[in-house]
């Protein structure tokens, strides 16, 4: 079997979820959390390593709450994001950020952790199983192996909205041969009846609720790595002194990487339907949604084993 890994990422701050961290809020019968699910689902498809990509101060309650139980199934690596992690020439520069610089920088921070093919995923969301096995398949059987060739699994955009606030996602459009031509990263998307909308301070916008999304699951090979980082130092150079909000985002990079004819992404569909927490009120939902699934048989009632204290 040909070695692929799954990387989640799970250092995002959490700031829409009040004092909790959201990645590890337990949703599961028997307390698992949603990347339990996903990574249950990789590892089922063929994917054989799990690179966690945390904060360094999180580090023992994120070993403690997941870490440990994933560490006796399958091979681990942890790799930490944090704000500094740049270039020593920008550092100065930028000494007042206090936020980590976005999923481009996390990915980045995985180049020596990741020698295989991977798949991304972020660590609240719940993607299904049809996303990884078609994923598994492309990267391991589909690709060349270019660092330049990458695939998306494109979501639809009514199955992946929150009943609880806005979200921010990666509008796409693909072209008959199933090959990504554009994709422009969108926040404050609102569910609405029969619909969708993106609010801003110049007006709404409807938006079709069957179109095509990016969940920011990508598949890359890890050539990939030096596309990001020759990236990201430009990314660095372009920005003003001490600016504090610019981040460094995956489908901003690859559309641009589009847009110069520099990459292609084939976009791998699916119908699953997507559920995370995104908001403290979506934990409920989402409790109920994972108990549906237990109860149909999709997944056992429990995940994996208890961790090994001795």
């Amino acid at each position: 079997m040909s070695r692929a890994a799954l990387v989640v990422m799970a250092a995002g701050l959490g700031s829409r979820f009040g004092d909790g961290i959201k990645q590890l809020e337990p949703v599961g019968p028997n307390g698992e959390i949603i990347m339990e699910y996903s990574i249950y689902d990789a590892l089922k498809a063929g994917f054989d390593k799990v690179v966690f990509v945390i904060r360094r101060d999180l580090e023992s309650s994120f070993r403690d709450a997941v870490g440990k139980r994933i560490e006796q199934i399958t091979d681990v690596a942890y790799v930490y994001q944090e704000v500094e992690d740049i270039p020593d020439l920008y550092r100065e520069r930028f000494a007042g950020r206090t936020k980590p610089w976005g999923t481009g920088q996390a990915i980045l921070c995985c180049k020596d952790a990741v020698s295989c093919p991977f798949l991304v995923i972020n660590a609240d969301d719940y993607y299904g199983k049809q996303a990884y096995t078609e994923a598994y398949q492309y990267l391991t059987k589909g690709s060349n192996g270019s660092g330049t060739e990458i695939c998306m699994i494109g979501f639809v955009l009514k199955n992946t909205l929150s009943d609880n606030g806005a979200v921010t996602r990666g509008l796409c459009q693909a072209g008959a041969d199933g090959m990504l031509k554009k994709i422009v990263e969108t926040k404050n998307i609102e569910k609405l009846e029969g619909g969708a909308v993106v609010r801003s301070e110049s007006g709404d916008q409807r938006v079709d609720a069957d179109s095509l999304v990016s969940m920011n699951m990508w598949g890359l090979q890890p050539e990939f790595f030096s596309v990001l980082e020759s990236g990201f130092e430009e990314f660095l150079e372009g920005l003003e002194t001490g600016e504090a909000k610019a981040e460094y985002l995956l489908p901003t990079i690859i559309g641009g990487l589009l847009e110069e004819d520099r990459a292609s992404v084939k976009v791998l569909q699916s119908s699953d339907k997507w559920f995370g927490v995104t908001y403290k009120e979506d934990k409920e939902s989402v409790a109920a949604s994972v108990r549906k699934l237990v109860d149909e048989g999709i997944y056992p009632e429990k995940l994996f084993p208890a961790p090994d204290c001795r």
